[in-house]
């Protein structure tokens, strides 16, 4: 016994309103993808806007660490 569900559904509609729905998915996929390019290309800019440009030359002092000279911590304690 059908139901009223199945009897009212027209197959044809259906399938015309699932390809809209496919055309407007890839329609957002491609927004969502300039929006993604331009956030990254704008916390690019942001980074590079803030961080310093080093260089060194033959000579100069730096600081390192220098783990090798210290003794080794228990292990129970430590950081993993």
């Amino acid at each position: 016994m059908p139901t009223l569900r199945t009897t009212e559904i027209d197959m044809v509609q259906n399938d015309e309103a699932l390809e809209i729905n496919l055309d407007i998915l890839e329609e957002k996929r491609e927004q969502a993808a300039i929006h993604e390019a331009r956030s990254k290309e704008k916390m690019e800019k942001y980074y590079n806007s803030k961080v310093r440009n080093t260089s060194f030359k033959p000579g100069d002092l730096v600081y390192r660490n220098n783990d090798a000279s210290h003794t080794k911590d228990s292990v129970k304690l430590s950081p993993k």
